[in-house]
């Protein structure tokens, strides 16, 4: 049975779609030459004009702040011309820096969203051609003005984007609800772990062994090749468990370099990176392991839960960040011995493993990628991927 899109397409273009490049259907819209430093100051929060600025930055401002032919008031895609090439929708006041584009209908016969998810369809393509300028790729206006785009009726975009906009909505509350169980789950885990205040305050360099590990040389290819030792560095410790490693080092790299091997379920703590200027990365980690120079591994003792102690610490995540942290030096760091002197309370081990009972089901539903939210989301934006780039694949005429 054909869907109303396919008997759409049968009775309104037979024959195939036309391709037509982008200058000639749309019209296009320069930025404004705003610097950060007025973009800082004209700021204003729930103001009613957003300005896109490099990257994922935005500002507000009010209509006087603006010279009123800076403004758009048309539906339009902005092109993120410079960085992470991108294409966005926005269909309320905006702005947008001299580095980027816009471009809006110029007729009654085009929806300017259908445009944008075609557009949006062909991110890879426009940052595969893009060149470098210094250390950022970026496109030039001429790349898109010449791209061409399939422009069937205009019942069929309507009918394109009713269905593609149903896919966007369903993983936007998805995210939004995952949103929410984040902040519910941290709420909750900082709550277990500070109602046990009365219990014993321990230190972390007591609750084990504490070790150091290292990079083993890179121009010895013995300790690389094949290697099956999983080695972590700061780019793996994402999550609250690690699941796996981009490295992997050999038995003769243990023997001959500073990385050791550490026992399955030790927990890890960066103190030196750059992301330590806003965040602490912590994990679990299941299995055995090395561990580079950036990184301290907690062994624990008898009696402690090693899980536990990954959850004390991510609950206590921004106080520990603060009172650890090195306020000198030219690379981001944790003085280790205030790590090491920073306490937290020791219930008994049966209390221990029961927070952790509770809490790895509320990690699981925020974390876990292969059930929960995270995987819900992943399928749906899957499918709407596939439905897209199905609806959007047309015979030329």
């Amino acid at each position: 049975m054909m869907s109303k899109l396919e008997r759409m397409i049968a009775e309104l273009c037979p024959g195939g779609v036309e391709y037509v490049e982008l200058k000639n259907c749309l019209i296009r819209t320069k930025g404004t030459k705003i610097t950060a430093e007025q973009m800082h100051q004209l700021n204003k929060e729930n103001a009613p004009v957003k300005i896109f600025a490099g990257g994922k930055t935005v500002a507000y401002f009010n209509y006087e702040d603006m010279p009123e032919n800076d403004i758009q008031k048309n539906p339009s895609v902005i092109v993120k011309s410079r960085g992470l090439i991108e294409f966005e929708y926005y269909d309320k006041p905006f702005s947008h820096k001299n580095e980027f584009w816009a471009y809006h209908s110029k007729n009654n016969d085009i929806d300017i969203k259908y445009v944008f998810y075609c557009l949006k369809k062909e991110e890879p393509y426009f940052r595969n051609i893009a060149t470098s300028m210094g250390s950022l790729p970026q496109i030039s206006i001429p790349v898109t003005d010449n791209y061409k785009i399939p422009i069937p009726p205009l019942p069929i975009q309507h009918e394109i984007v009713r269905i593609l906009d149903n896919f966007t909505e369903l993983t936007a509350e998805l995210t939004a609800e995952l949103t929410a169980r984040k902040k519910q789950y941290e709420y909750y885990s900082k709550y277990l772990i500070d109602s046990h205040a009365h219990s014993e305050q321990v230190k972390l360099g007591e609750l084990g062994k504490w070790a150091g590990g290292g990079t083993p040389s890179t121009q010895n290819r013995d300790f690389w090749d094949n290697g099956t030792i999983p080695w972590v560095t700061s780019k793996d410790m994402v999550g609250t468990v690690l699941a796996k490693t981009q490295d992997h080092i050999t038995p003769e790299a243990i023997n001959n370099s500073a990385a050791k091997l550490l026992p399955k379920n030790t927990v890890a703590v960066v103190v030196r990176s750059g992301i330590l200027r806003h965040t602490l990365p912590i994990v679990f980690i299941p299995f055995e392991t090395t561990v580079n120079q950036d990184i301290k591994a907690l062994v624990v003792k008898s009696g402690v839960s090693a899980r536990y102690v990954a959850y004390a610490l991510s609950a206590n995540h921004d106080e520990l960040l603060i009172k650890t942290k090195n306020p000198g030096g030219t690379v981001e760091s944790i003085v280790v011995q205030k790590l090491l002197d920073y306490e937290i309370p020791l219930p008994s081990f049966e209390e221990q493993e029961r927070i952790v009972a509770l809490l790895d089901r509320f990690d699981a539903l925020t974390t876990d990628i292969s059930s929960g939210l995270p995987a819900e989301i992943a399928a749906r934006q899957k499918q709407y991927e596939y439905y897209r780039d199905k609806l959007l694949t047309y015979n030329q005429n």
